[in-house]
């Protein structure tokens, strides 16, 4: 193992640092000569994909359903009225060239609109705040900013995210704080936050009952803190519960009684009300599957539930009683669910298609919003065993007539997200190919609730890596090619589980990866991910990191399959060097190692054009390295 001490590539830590462009250069460089001219042939199979509308997120308010719609080669935020007609609002190439627009935030009215957007995906960016009549900007806030929720047409809140320094009362990075602000005005109040700690994140949350908020206070991803009061008096926002070392999340009021999920017991999720701090009346207990997310609307509870990584809608009247049951006819995901007035308004997707808007009433579905596109695949779902005897859930999605046997394993297994049903459109070449694409469903994930995650996160993150090599293996027993890939949790995935057992891939895909697991608390906000990881300052957490770290773990004596490291400069959350000292200490070795580094590229994505090339390149190097072409 390579001690932290001893990095004799810490060097590649520093961006600006000529030697360090040298490499970067003479990398991107070597790459493009091992894939040749190959990518030109998947740019216009991939852009035919990826250029469809595509929806990322939602926002309804009196005029209508504000949307960002990624399509063509910018990202678009258009407004769809009650009535069914559409306006463009703005595009992304009036922001800038390489820009992301991420989310929405209209006022009530909605005559006001603010929008998030970054400089080639970037976490910093801008929220501009515009008159939807004149197109005058009324307002801007510049940083990690963003969580507006919106007081009266001219007042709102919003959160800020210190990545380093301190807050304005004196608390280390990262922290969080909400502030209020007056339009146009360059005086804001901090109104929530006060002395709380570093790794807390904090947000607030409208409801069904316009006047009252929650404030959630989230330390990392495993236990949270439940604030709540009235929308216009941050003075009332107080404690309404709190429990030791638990996940809970808010989902409304009734009557000024406030509702909450809590993640206790088996970690699956039951529904209680506070009747005054602390004391809590169960509503709903634990199902068989994981409760993801719930709204209370009128005398309704609207629940998603998790059954094998696809949602479930299930519809429930206050005392816990069963109205109704809501199901897909395919795997599909409810990625946003929120409400206006008396509407549920959902977003579902499925492996064959793009996002839609549904809205839901009375219990009675209709249809907002529908795709134009809906792939003709086949869609299973397999299982296998880790190496405790651990069920292992994945879907396999492949053409209903073409086979090969090469098959893409796609996995993440951290921080309590679930990896479910999303259009594979940038896939789809592969599969028309002949090509399977496989999600793993690993331990660290929320697929199978918060204890599921907790099996994955810490001293127990070896549980995923057995996991995403069970599925490897499951895959290799049948025959096939295999080409691991992961981003971000998921590279870090990909990374140590080839470091430990790369006889399971025929290739590595390793994406604006976490790698160094006794630095990453020293670059960018990687102090945050402690929470999960563990600390390396701590002598007990370091000694599970350093045990699977992939920059330590690296051996000289065994074949690395054909890898590829692709990260992006401006991502300022994952720093770049994790990506740049792994592939130089795989270089070291002799490793079939290559670097990508995209220029105009962070870590949430860039515009369609810089995607479409980053994601062609991907395809020309696994076939290069599988000798498809």
């Amino acid at each position: 193992m390579r001690a932290m001490e001893n990095d004799p590539f810490i060097w590649l830590e520093e961006l600006n640092n000529p030697k360090t462009k040298e490499f970067i250069k003479r990398h991107n460089e070597r790459f493009k000569r091992y894939i040749n001219d190959l990518s030109r042939k998947f740019i216009n199979k991939i852009k035919k994909y990826y250029s469809l509308p595509y929806i990322t997120y939602f926002k309804a308010c009196r005029k209508g359903i504000y949307l960002i719609v990624r399509e063509e080669n910018h990202y678009k935020i258009k407004l769809l009225y009650w009535n069914g007609d559409i306006e463009n609002i703005i595009s992304s190439d009036e922001l800038g060239k390489h820009v992301v627009i991420s989310v929405v935030y209209p006022s009530i009215s909605g005559d006001k609109l603010g929008f998030f957007y970054t400089e080639a995906g970037s976490d910093e960016g801008v929220v501009r705040i515009i008159d939807t009549v004149s197109n005058e900007v009324l307002d801007e806030l510049k940083g990690s900013v963003g969580n507006i929720v919106w007081i009266d047409e001219a007042t709102y809140y919003y959160t800020r995210f210190y990545r380093k320094g301190k807050t304005p009362d004196g608390v280390e990075a990262p922290a969080e704080r909400i502030f209020m602000r007056k339009l146009g005005r360059e005086i804001e109040e901090l109104v929530f936050g006060y002395e709380i700690l570093t790794n807390h994140m904090i947000w607030i949350m409208e409801t069904w009952e316009y006047d009252r908020v929650f404030i959630v206070v989230q330390y990392g991803w495993s236990k949270s803190i439940i604030y709540g009061g009235l929308r216009n008096d941050p003075s009332s926002w107080k404690i309404l519960y709190k429990r030791d070392n638990v996940l809970m999340k808010p989902i409304g009021y009734y009557n000024g009684t406030p509702y909450l999920i809590v993640y206790d017991r088996n970690g699956l999720g039951r529904i209680i009300r506070t009747i005054e701090a602390g004391i809590e009346e169960e509503i709903l207990g634990e199902d068989t599957y994981p409760l993801r997310k719930a709204l209370i609307v009128g005398d309704k509870i609207y629940a998603e539930y998790l059954v094998n990584a696809s949602s479930r809608i299930k519809v429930f009247g206050l005392n816990g009683k069963l109205i109704k049951e809501i199901s897909f006819n395919e795997p599909a995901t409810i990625k946003i669910m929120d409400h206006y007035e008396d509407l549920v308004l959902m977003s579902v997707e499925s492996f064959s298609s793009p996002p839609k808007i549904l809205s839901l009433k009375n219990i009675q579905m209709k249809d907002l919003y529908i795709p134009t596109i809906k792939l003709n695949l086949d869609i299973n779902e397999e299982w296998t065993l880790s190496s405790d005897g651990t069920r292992i859930h994945m879907f396999i999605i492949k053409h209903k007539e073409k086979r090969n046997r090469h098959a893409i394993v796609y996995g993440y297994g951290g921080f309590g997200v679930s990896i479910t049903p999303f259009f594979v459109g940038v896939m789809a070449p592969f599969i028309e190919d002949g090509g399977i694409f496989v999600v793993a469903n690993l331990r660290g994930g929320g697929e199978y609730g918060e204890k599921w995650h907790k099996m994955g996160m810490r001293e127990n993150k070896q549980n995923v890596f057995e996991d995403y090599k069970a599925v490897l293996r499951y895959l290799k027993n049948k025959g096939f090619k295999t080409v691991g890939w992961g981003i971000s949790n998921g590279g870090l995935l990909v990374a140590a589980t080839m470091i430990q057992s790369p006889e399971l891939f025929d290739v590595a895909l390793i994406g604006y990866p976490v790698i160094d697991m006794l630095r990453f608390h020293k670059l960018y906000i990687g102090r945050l991910w402690t929470t999960e990881y563990g600390d390396p300052d701590n002598p007990r957490d370091r000694a599970f990191l350093v045990r699977y770290s992939p920059y330590h773990n690296i051996k000289g004596d065994k074949q690395y399959p054909y890898t590829l490291v692709y990260t992006g400069l401006y991502d300022d959350r994952v720093h770049p060097g994790h990506a740049l000292k792994f592939v130089a200490r795989l270089e070291e070795v002799g490793a079939p190692v290559y670097l990508r580094v995209e220029t105009s590229s962070g870590h949430m994505g860039s515009s369609p054009i810089i995607k479409i090339k980053e994601y062609s390149d991907l395809y020309a190097f696994i076939y290069k390295s599988l000798n498809t072409y």
